[in-house]
């Protein structure tokens, strides 16, 4: 047991900027739904949609799920889930700056 759990950290300290990039993205992501969510919109995604009347609930998902991804992935299968990240928070950008 103690040898998984070091190879699994052994595994998240190879490609940490890019791990550490996919938590971070994941994060803004996060504050974005909660702030689109004040501003009266509703969640998209159907994961997470009925956790939106629960912003615990939701911010425990929407943490724990990008902590624990980038833990057991290794680094390279990040980049295209950070490059479709990058494009999601940049459409949720561009159409908060519409509504607003």
């Amino acid at each position: 047991m103690v040898a998984e759990l070091r190879a699994t950290t052994a595994t998240f300290a190879r490609g940490t900027n890019y791990k550490m990039a996919f938590i971070v993205l994941g994060l803004v992501d996060l504050v974005m739904t909660l702030y689109a969510l004040g501003l009266g919109y509703t969640e998209q995604n159907p994961v997470f949609a009925a956790l939106q009347h629960d912003p615990m609930g939701l911010f425990l998902l929407k943490v724990a799920a990008p902590v624990g991804i980038a833990w057991l992935s290794p680094a390279r299968l990040l980049l295209p889930s950070i490059a479709l990240l990058c494009a999601v928070i940049g459409w949720n950008v561009g159409e908060l700056a519409q509504g607003v």
